[in-house]
């Protein structure tokens, strides 16, 4: 068993000796006597240290300023902020809210339907019909996106010929810079919209086959559904139509007129858009757009058919500037026809004559010529002057003013009844039986000018057509002295073709002048017809007076002394007056020519219809009003009788007295 050693002691080292603290000044120990010297062991003294340094003492900075600028900066800031956010929440709100709906929404307008125009029969003159407006993403054929550096070009070279435009044209717009929208083309047929989109399908199988770029060269093209405006029947009507421009408004004619109802109102879409398509699931909002209201006219297409093409066919073989005809009903006045030649097709703009494009028989003002003395003829019965008996011996001239006047022929005496001068439309008699009118000329002026002022002379014709001029007549103090004997056979004044028209339906209709019209009414969006209002009328002369002018036209047809036997229609009795007046050229600004004119109505005992032609100086054969205008009468005027179905004439014309014996 082990030895156990006992445990040794802990011997203590020797005691680091302890420095006495000196006391501090407020110590009491301290006053009055020195510090006692602390009591060390005797065994061991150790050398004596060197005093300790006194510590330096820190002192710290106040804090409070610092917190204080620190508050303020923070305050500073947050106050922007503020600022920032009531101007953004509340002052700006409407803006900054428009601008996050322009890029989160889309809003596309909704065409409205353009109303038809028809004839008074309901065929169709104007319609609309579903095209395509051809649009494209340009960001598509950027090379990021088509992988192409030339795609623009690839694509307007197969295009080009599709939409009937320049590639370079079509290159410009698919390199449109920071667009995602251009319009290609308007109003494409469905035809052509199915022509791009199966090429379209063509180079999607393409970019699909192994190795293809996977991208479709043709996918940026779009479509959006649009109409376009078509006329039926080619340039039939177009002066009356007019044509609509190429954002689809009327730029003519009754498309202009009446565009306000034709047009309608359009809708607008608005939808939830990414990446520039709809989403889908987001559905829209919106309004619809509103049909455009019809507008049915009081043209007769048929009689429109036999007018154009009458006055087309001799303006030809004249080898004239111009033509018009102008059918109206006697009763109502209502326009039945309204044709011009040369004309234009409103489908085809690109090929028209701009100077054609207009409505001439409402836009040219010209001299009448003779067909204005059945006026002049009515002032002298209306006033008691004369009757259709009366003697006038026609000289072969006449010293007037400055002036001596003759008749379109030489000739020897004339012995006529005042029906004669008119049937053989002498120029002197007519200037002889006006000057009867008043005590003096300046008498028989004023009352000639009231007459033709009530019959619709230098004012509109009340139709309101684009363009439409009211003709020229000076007031009567301001006749020249040349004037005021040329005005009563037709120079002097001028007036457009369906003022002439209107003198002789004024007398058709016994006297009383029936304003034209050219609108019979509208049908709205809902169906209903509304018809237009009833138009003014103001009595010219009397009744009395309107059958003596009737009868005294048939000579003008019906006599052999007449000037307008070519105007005869077998079965019917004809009122009519031939005019071949001298013609202002409009460039020249001159006397240059002539304008040859044929008026009147049937039958002359119960009068339905006016037809009244003029044709702008002719240069080919005759240039008589009797011998190329009556012709055209006779065609127009016996094809609307048989289309209004008139019974022919039952009794035999006046066949009053041309001439007379003069006492020897």
């Amino acid at each position: 068993m082990p030895s156990q050693e006992p445990p040794r002691r802990r011997v203590p080292g020797p005691s680091r000796p302890v420095r006495p603290r000196p006391p501090s000044a407020g110590d009491p120990r301290a006053r009055g006597r020195a510090p006692r010297p602390a009591q060390r062991p005797a065994a061991r003294r150790p050398a004596a240290r060197p005093a300790a340094r006194k510590p330096r003492t820190i002192t710290l900075g106040r804090p409070r300023p610092r917190l204080r600028l620190i508050s303020l900066g923070l305050t500073l800031v947050m106050l922007v902020f503020v600022v920032r956010l009531l101007q953004v929440q509340a002052v700006d709100a409407s803006a900054y809210a428009a601008k996050a709906d322009k890029y989160r929404f889309q809003e596309y307008t909704l065409s409205a339907e353009r109303g038809e125009i028809t004839d008074r029969n309901g065929i169709a003159l104007a319609t609309s019909v579903d095209a395509y407006d051809i649009t494209a993403d340009p960001k598509l054929f950027t090379p990021e996106e088509s992988k192409r550096r030339d795609a623009p070009e690839q694509a307007a070279a197969l295009l080009a010929p599709i939409l009937g435009k320049e590639p370079a044209e079509l290159v410009k717009k698919l390199r449109t810079p920071k667009s995602r929208y251009t319009l290609l083309a308007r109003k494409q047929t469905p035809q052509v919209w199915n022509q791009i989109k199966d090429l379209k399908k063509v180079y999607a199988e393409k970019s699909a086959e192994p190795g293809g770029t996977g991208v479709n060269l043709l996918g940026g093209v779009l479509s959006e559904p649009s109409t376009k405006r078509v006329y039926p029947n080619g340039e039939l009507g177009a002066g009356i139509l007019g044509y609509v421009n190429a954002e689809g408004r009327g730029a003519g004619g009754i498309e202009s007129m009446l565009d306000p109802e034709l047009a309608g109102r359009d809708g607008k879409i608005r939808f939830t858009a990414s990446g520039g398509r709809q989403v889908p699931t987001a559905g829209s909002q919106g309004t619809p757009a509103v049909p455009g209201s019809d507008i049915e006219l009081t043209i007769d297409r048929d009689i429109q058919w036999a007018a154009q093409r009458a006055i087309t066919d001799q303006v030809r073989k004249s080898r004239a500037d111009r033509g018009y005809v102008v059918v109206q009903d006697t009763r109502t006045g209502e326009v039945l026809a309204m044709a011009n030649a040369p004309g234009f097709d409103p489908n085809d703009l690109s090929a028209a004559n701009a100077a054609a494009m207009g409505n001439a028989a409402l836009q040219d003002a010209y001299e009448p010529g003779s067909t204005a003395k059945v006026m002049s003829m009515a002032a002298v019965l209306e006033e008691g002057k004369a009757t259709p008996d009366t003697h006038v011996t026609v000289p072969n001239r006449l010293h007037r003013g400055d002036r001596l006047f003759k008749d379109d022929v030489d000739h020897k005496t004339w012995y006529l009844t005042l029906n004669g001068v008119l049937a053989k439309s002498s120029n002197i008699g007519t200037i002889l039986a006006t000057g009867q009118l008043g005590k003096d000329q300046a008498e028989s002026n004023r009352v000639l000018d009231g007459y033709l002022r009530r019959f619709g002379i230098g004012s509109p014709t009340g139709l309101g057509f684009p363009g439409e001029t009211p003709g020229i007549l000076a007031k009567p103090e301001d006749w020249s002295t040349s004037q005021q004997y040329t005005i009563p056979f037709g120079q002097g004044l001028s007036v457009n073709a369906l003022q002439a028209a209107s003198v002789y339906s004024t007398i058709a209709n016994g006297g009383v002048r029936i304003e034209p019209t050219l609108v019979r009414g509208t049908k709205g969006p809902d169906g209903r017809f509304t018809p237009t209002g009833k138009p003014a009328e103001n009595r010219v002369v009397s009744e009395k007076t309107a059958t003596t002018l009737a009868r005294m036209l048939e000579s003008v047809v019906d006599d052999r002394e007449g000037t307008g036997t070519r105007a005869a229609i077998p079965g019917y009795r004809v009122a009519g007056k031939t005019g071949t007046a001298n013609r202002v050229d409009p460039e020249l600004g001159r006397y240059k020519g002539y304008t040859a004119s044929f008026a009147g109505f049937a039958p002359a005992d119960q009068p339905r219809v006016t037809v009244y032609c003029a044709i702008q100086n002719p240069t080919k054969g005759s240039y008589f009003g009797g011998q190329i205008c009556g012709p055209i009468y006779k065609e127009v005027m016996e094809f609307a009788l048989k289309t209004l179905h008139v019974a022919p004439t039952g009794s035999e014309p006046a066949r009053l007295p041309v001439t007379f014996e003069p006492t020897p």
